[in-house]
């Protein structure tokens, strides 16, 4: 388990078009959620301990926010690590419930042209589809009850109420992609 920071693109960068199978069934792209003023892209799989420890923290954020769009994106290199298949994928999303699309990147280009480098890597874009916040979910990845700072829902309900999100981000940490041997 090879821990990563994300790479802290710049904010203002443009959302990137996607064309991923999701669990459900659905092909989805950014136009799919044209009517959602704020998206979240998480790049995230189903091993990773980071992720496994958010999964119910991310439900319950898509819970609360109705106005936003969380989408998780599994960008791992499913040969080589079986447990991040879509088969995995589907049975993952069934048994813990998960309320957002989940999709699966397998020619790893989305994660590229995002510059996602670990799981969760996390990306929040506005209306305009430019990049508002990128960083950590909160402050105590592994212990929920530890949680005193919860970034990304701050950001979130400083774009929601149309105020600026703090240029001051916390990268997000967790396990590197798994990306495909060329």
């Amino acid at each position: 388990m090879a821990l990563m920071h994300s790479t802290m693109v710049p904010l203002g960068t443009p959302a990137v078009d996607f064309k991923l199978p999701g669990v459900d069934g659905k092909t989805v792209s950014l136009e799919s959620f044209s009517e959602k003023k704020i998206l979240v892209i998480i790049f995230m799989c189903n091993h990773c301990p980071y992720v496994k420890a958010v999964f119910q923290r991310l439900i319950d954020l898509q819970k609360e926010t109705e106005s936003v769009q969380l989408i998780g994106i599994n960008s791992n290199d499913a040969e080589r690590y079986p447990d991040d298949s879509f088969e995995n994928m589907q049975k993952i999303a069934k048994e813990k419930g998960i309320n957002f699309p989940y999709l699966f990147d397998a020619s790893q280009e989305t994660a590229r042209a995002y510059d996602a480098v670990c799981t969760p890597d996390i990306y929040v874009y506005g209306a305009e589809r430019k990049l508002l916040y990128r960083g950590r979910i909160d402050d105590s990845w592994e212990h929920e009850e530890k949680v005193t700072r919860r970034d990304l829902k701050e950001a979130l309900d400083c774009i929601v109420a149309g105020q600026e999100v703090s240029g001051e981000q916390i990268s997000s940490m967790g396990c590197s992609i798994k990306w495909k041997e060329n």
